[in-house]
């Protein structure tokens, strides 16, 4: 009796081994469809979900600027980004064009480059001087800064605080090397500098938009951006 009890014991353990077994390949296998679901889910939830009084109050926080702690993107850090709706999120960005519509997020936390474009520098101004954003690329095409490898010069790029809308026209597209942080400094003109992964990583895309146009923001140009 107490043969077959342990018998009984070690086929129930055998099997619950054999499920957690067949979840565990079953999350690898999918881990990346999952996470690309969970990325695209934050930057939509994101964009719907600001508003005024929140990008206000995000602006005032301090953001995370140190480029060597940006990590790659994974199911967890998707999953844990979740929960931060929101925040962090300061603006919007878009490029029509190449179907790209983003949350622009204070800093480059990981929680705020899984969701949108983060911030490069502490003292950027959305329209004043350079204003650099930072994106992880995604093999799946209309996530975070997937898209800019379709960009064209003579496109335009948006970005909204929702009380302006200004006007970017692409006039710069090419491949760097990760060690071209002058892309990052302020300048003198104003424009849009826009950074992602090329090459596997081994380098990077950096677009560059000048100002051509700064509006007020109204019901009609804020339709750029797909917030709703």
């Amino acid at each position: 009796m107490a043969k077959n009890k342990k018998n009984s014991v070690s086929t129930i353990l055998l099997r619950v081994a054999a499920i957690i077994l067949l979840l565990v390949g079953i999350a690898l296998i999918f881990n990346k469809q999952i996470s690309d679901q969970l990325i695209h889910h934050n930057q939509q939830s994101t964009l719907s979900g600001i508003n005024r009084k929140t990008i206000e109050e995000n602006k005032k926080k301090k953001g995370m600027y140190d480029f060597s702690k940006v990590k790659s993107l994974g199911i967890a850090q998707a999953a844990r980004s979740q929960v931060k709706k929101t925040s962090g999120a300061i603006g919007a960005l878009a490029i029509p064009d190449v179907n790209m519509y983003l949350p622009i997020m204070l800093g480059m936390s990981d929680d705020a480059m899984s969701t949108g474009g983060g911030t490069m520098r502490a003292d950027q101004v959305m329209g004043k001087g350079n204003y650099p954003l930072a994106g992880h690329y995604m093999t799946a095409k209309g996530i975070l800064f997937s898209p800019l490898e379709d960009v064209k010069k003579g496109e335009l790029v948006y970005l909204t605080n929702l009380n302006k809308v200004y006007v970017y026209r692409i006039y710069m597209k090419k491949i760097v090397d990760p060690t071209a942080v002058w892309l990052v400094d302020n300048t003198k003109k104003n424009i849009v500098t826009l950074i992602t992964c090329a090459d596997g990583g081994k380098n990077r895309w950096a677009i560059r938009g000048s100002l051509i146009k700064t509006e007020k923001a109204n019901n009609n140009n804020l339709k750029f951006f797909k917030l709703k």
